[in-house]
């Protein structure tokens, strides 16, 4: 595994009650150099598991998120911020100080026996991603898939990992019944910016393999271009797009960069240290894209942007989709029809269901 990280420096959160500052005493470094920060894990004991979902942007009601912070590191991760909340660091902090909710599927055991509960999708891998390479030793995600295999509830997935293909056993029974989609995203296919921008996730082409494992075990997928970075990987999203639909993906999604709060300085130092030729330029068109800003927020644009940069990649990707048959609105894997929740059945308070 790389010793990269994505974030360059240790930037104060907002709720921070105390303020960091490089400071040289004097002292000669070690030979070597610094040593990267090692990852930490917390076992949290949740006192929730699904957050519901009102915002007209994105397409699900509720998620579930099964570890705090992520050790992919990617440097421009929107879900950066939410750990200030925590008053850590949206930087370093982020990718090393990590929290696993050890508690998670029996939470969801018994939110899904709530009388009146409604069976609809959750989603994973909306903030951080539940395949990260921790989940290797604490199977927390492995367990929530458990319960709704139990009780055939339906559920959508997105992530950079091929961690995933652990867990076919289980998806592939469900994707015959209607209940799962799963989308891979892939940012690029070049390996040199990829290590910098994602340096714990798995490769580009380690990513697309696994969807062709995804699509060989009958499971509906397809491939996230996201974030889409003006003048840095813009100019693979018809490559990415090929590879996918090669290796069985049927559907396609793209988001633009978004440079949320402390996300903001942390990308763009992240830029001078290694686009520096490029990074003016690409701050110039985030900004064309963002009513002159480097962020909006607003719903109906934050995802795609506005201006002519955004319009011509939307023309680019319906253009691909069609040319490649993604999205195809008649084929049954890549339908906008939802997944089916009629099959739901609640985990019965007596004969618990097992979760390891």
């Amino acid at each position: 595994m790389s010793k990269l990280r994505g974030a360059l420096s240790q930037i104060e959160g907002r709720f921070e009650s105390a303020e960091r500052s490089p400071y040289d005493d004097g002292w000669p470094r070690e030979e070597g150099g610094p040593v990267a920060p090692r990852t930490t894990v917390a076992e949290e004991r949740a006192r929730s598991i699904i957050a519901r979902n009102d915002s007209p942007d994105v397409p699900f009601e509720q998620s579930i998120n099964p570890y705090r912070g992520c050790e992919h590191g990617c440097v421009y991760c929107f879900a950066r911020p939410s750990h200030a909340y925590l008053e850590l660091s949206p930087g370093l902090d982020f990718e090393t100080k990590l929290f696993a909710k050890t508690n998670a599927a029996q939470l969801l055991q018994e939110e899904l026996a709530k009388k009146g509960y409604v069976a609809r999708p959750i989603a994973f891998g909306t903030n951080t991603d539940c395949y990260q390479p921790v989940e290797r030793r604490y199977r927390v995600m492995r367990a929530l898939l458990e319960v709704l295999a139990a009780c055939d509830h339906p559920l959508t997935i997105v992530t950079k990992s091929a961690l995933i293909e652990r867990d076919l056993d289980l998806l592939a029974p469900m994707a015959r019944k209607n209940l799962v989609k799963v989308f891979v995203s892939i940012t690029t296919l070049d390996h040199r910016l990829a290590r910098a921008m994602e340096p714990r996730a798995a490769s580009p082409i380690r990513r697309v393999d696994t969807l062709r494992a995804l699509a060989a075990a009958g499971i509906p997928s397809g491939v996230m271009v996201a974030p889409l970075i003006p003048a840095l990987n813009d100019r693979s999203l018809e490559e990415v797009l090929e590879r996918a639909a090669a290796a069985g993906a049927s559907m396609a999604g793209w988001i633009l960069l978004r440079l949320p709060n402390e996300v903001r300085p942390l990308f763009k130092e992240w830029l001078a240290a290694h686009e520096p030729r490029r990074a003016e330029h690409v701050i110039s068109i985030i900004r064309q894209s963002r009513g002159g800003r480097e962020n909006d927020p607003r719903f109906g644009s934050r995802m795609t942007g506005t201006g002519g940069f955004a319009r011509l990649i939307a023309r680019r990707f319906d253009l691909a989709c069609r040319r490649l048959g993604l999205n195809r609105e008649d084929d049954h894997m890549a339908s906008r029809g939802g997944l089916d929740g009629s099959r739901f059945r609640p985990p019965s308070p007596a004969g618990q269901i097992s979760l390891f």
